[in-house]
């Protein structure tokens, strides 16, 4: 599904369908939204008898004569309406919470899965800072979504029908008037938000990129320090900064004059009201025929200005759709199309393979997201139970595009790699991550449940001993992102170890020895031929000794090159 650029006025099926999927996120929240919609709708129902109990307490004391006498009965009305208005807005704003904030968080959840499953080499075609800026401000603006439009959307369905049919049988000609005068205000307030969408979605693009932007230059603060771009740096995000003003403003007109618009109508339609009651109270106007009470015209006259509640209330969540529906179509255009946000399932248990796996690679084309070309044609090797193989090759063949294809990242395009199910697969790449925290802590992550034992093993294995002892707290010693404060050979290390800890059936190795000496490679090759028995071994490699170490090396093919 192809998205429509920022700004372009999406067609009304796809609107309708980013409409379903906002809805769709409701699953785990469909009970509590209805308690929230129920208790709204219920308060305002409540507002007829409470009219009725003022209007019957005016005419009794003021207008029958029956003095402080007549006042309890009205009184006792009144206050159990009052109440239980109280009672039913808060019950329903704990609800309405409740939905947003279980709505949110699963949409977070979704979307962080809907991620992870498109596999990390589409993660390394997006901008972190654009992705977390979904998870963040976009989510949060569908919070009024489902916390105030679709609330005031069943008030607006369910409240005027029932003040109407009140004030007719009160009153037909009051009731005449705001039948006839109620869709004006939706009629305009649609017109309106015709441009909400499209403002939205510009802020809210505009907010992604600078937050994108914006992360990314501090994780290369050094680098624009050194480069002297500073003032160049600031000047860009002012500039970021200024649009995401500008078109912060445009929103809020617009949800202003959306706003204005519903009071105007509402303002003159109660005074259309109040203009007939004054001039047949005065003996100038008899539409009736018949003498019209005080008190009948006392509760029409409460009863009026309630009856553009719900529409005043609907107009000023209104432009909380627009945003809402912004947000989603981020998403879609981020995405690609709109993720099925899968929530959390009980995983069917897998038996994973009882000794180290054979791999079988058969006429497997590769190509990475987006790219012309594909990287890899046609190829085909087996691997036996158990076996080391060393992908050979100049660099750019393909070699690690090949390693995230055999550890699941990257689907062939054709052909297919055949692995036992569930079998334990770890990757230690050439350009790894670690997260800020200890070395220790960086190990973890292959094994949260290591003891210290298996972690100073795992760091023996993979040579990481070496360079610790050197550090002044040893495996607890602090890095930072990224692997801050190591160099490239012991942050490869430290991934290395971190992937024997899994204990992996399939272990996938991307140049493991490179930024080596000689001496330090041969003891980590050595090191690993005794720890990795009964684990099947695929290694890219330039180095020789780790093409003597491997049982086999199969060269990948060139471009060009004779099979």
């Amino acid at each position: 599904m192809t998205s429509p650029t920022p700004g372009a006025d999406p067609a009304g099926p796809q609107r309708r369908l980013r409409s379903r999927w906002l809805d769709a996120q409701l699953v785990e929240a469909r009970q509590r939204h209805r308690v929230a919609v129920a208790c709204q709708v219920l308060a305002g129902w409540l507002w007829v008898p409470q009219a009725a109990a003022i209007a019957w307490g005016f005419d009794a004391v003021l207008f029958s004569g029956g003095g402080l006498e007549a006042l309890p009965r009205p009184l006792a009305l009144l206050a159990a309406a009052l109440l239980l208005r109280v009672l039913l807005g808060w019950c329903g704003q704990r609800a309405s919470a409740d939905v947003v904030e279980t709505t949110i968080e699963g949409m977070r959840a979704g979307l962080a899965r809907a991620a992870i499953a498109r596999g990390p080499v589409w993660l390394r075609g997006e901008r972190s800072g654009a992705l977390v800026a979904l998870s963040t401000g976009h989510v949060e603006a569908t919070a009024p979504y489902y916390g105030g439009y679709l609330v005031a959307r069943a008030e607006v369905a369910c409240v005027p029908v029932v003040l109407l049919a009140a004030v007719f049988a009160a009153d037909w000609i009051v009731g005449l008037v705001l039948l006839l005068t109620a869709p004006l205000a939706p009629v305009f307030m649609m017109l309106i938000g015709m441009g909400a969408e499209t403002a939205g979605r510009r802020q809210l693009a505009a907010l992604a990129r600078a937050g994108a932007h914006f992360t990314d230059r501090l994780r290369g603060l050094d680098l624009i320090r050194v480069y002297g771009q500073g003032e160049a740096e600031l000047a860009q995000v002012g500039a970021a900064t200024e649009t995401i003003r500008e078109r912060s403003l445009r929103v809020l007109r617009i949800a202003f004059l959306s706003s204005a618009v519903l009071e105007f109508f509402a303002s003159v339609s109660v005074a259309l009201v109040a203009v007939y009651f004054g001039f047949t109270y005065l003996g100038m106007l008899d539409l009736r025929g018949t003498p019209l009470s005080l008190s009948t015209g006392l509760f029409c006259l409460l009863l009026a200005p309630e009856f553009y509640a719900p529409m005043r209330r609907l107009a000023a969540h209104y432009h909380d759709r627009a945003n809402a529906l912004a947000a989603v179509a981020e998403i879609e255009s981020t995405f690609g199309a709109l993720p099925a946000l899968e929530r959390d399932a009980p995983a069917q248990p897998l038996t994973p393979p009882a000794a180290a796996p054979a791999v079988h690679v058969e006429a497997v084309t590769l190509r990475h997201p987006g790219a012309a070309a594909p990287v890899l044609r046609d190829v085909s090797f087996e691997v036996p139970a158990g076996a080391r193989l060393a992908l050979v090759g100049p660099s750019g063949a393909g070699k690690s595009t090949l390693l995230d294809a055999l550890a699941g990242w990257l689907a062939p395009e054709q052909g297919r790699i055949a692995l036992p199910p569930a079998t334990r697969i770890a990757l230690a790449g050439q350009r790894p991550w670690l997260f800020h925290g200890s070395i220790a802590d960086n190990l973890r992550l292959g094994a949260p449940d290591a003891t210290p034992d298996e972690i100073h093993a795992a760091a023996r294995v993979a040579q990481v001993l070496r360079f610790v002892e050197r550090l002044p707290d040893g495996l607890e010693t602090v890095i930072g992102e990224r692997g801050f404060g190591l160099s490239g050979g012991e942050a490869r290390r430290v991934a290395l170890a971190r992937a024997l800890l899994r204990r992996p059936q399939l272990l996938l190795l991307d140049e493991p020895t490179a930024f080596l000496d000689p001496h330090t490679e041969a003891d980590l090759l050595a090191a690993l031929g005794a720890h990795l028995d009964g684990c099947t071994v695929v290694v890219a490699t330039h180095s020789d000794a780790v093409m003597r170490w491997a049982d086999a090396v199969w060269r990948v093919p060139t471009p060009g090159a004779p099979r």
